[in-house]
């Protein structure tokens, strides 16, 4: 397993973590198999969507703000329930194909951790579990 750590800089937002976890697959020495990407905080999540345009991340936050607003009814003292509820929403564990010692993405496709209650000091863990016998 592999911990990787992103400080976060704003209240709301996608860090492209990509580039680190193809880091920790190649260094992992897993040729074929899968990379789970975990995110072990109840307010924030990981996901994988398109990289190339980021009106793409502008408007999942966008959308998520519309789904998931302030209301007078939450009881979590904190004051941080939405960002509880985005993460649900989200999701904390992706798992994705490794092929030939890479994870296998598609064309647009980027790995993000999901901050929704920065900005933190955040941590991801990448476990590597091979198929097996490599050909």
């Amino acid at each position: 397993m592999t911990t990787i750590s992103i400080n976060t800089g704003r209240r709301e937002e996608f860090v492209d973590i990509t580039a680190r976890v193809q880091e920790a697959v190649q260094a992992s020495g897993c040729r074929h198999g899968v990379c789970h990407v975990i995110c072990p905080h109840t307010t924030a999540g990981v996901t994988v969507n398109e990289n190339a345009d980021p009106d793409v991340v502008h408007d999942i936050l966008l959308s998520l703000g519309e789904i998931v607003k302030e209301l007078r009814g939450f009881r979590h003292s904190e004051g941080n329930s939405t960002a509880h509820v985005k993460s649900t929403l989200v999701g904390t564990h992706v798992c994705l194909p490794i092929v030939e010692g890479r994870v296998a993405l598609g064309t647009w496709q980027g790995i993000y951790l999901c901050e929704f209650d920065g900005p933190r000091r955040r941590q991801v863990r990448i476990v590597c579990v091979s198929a097996g016998k490599e050909a």
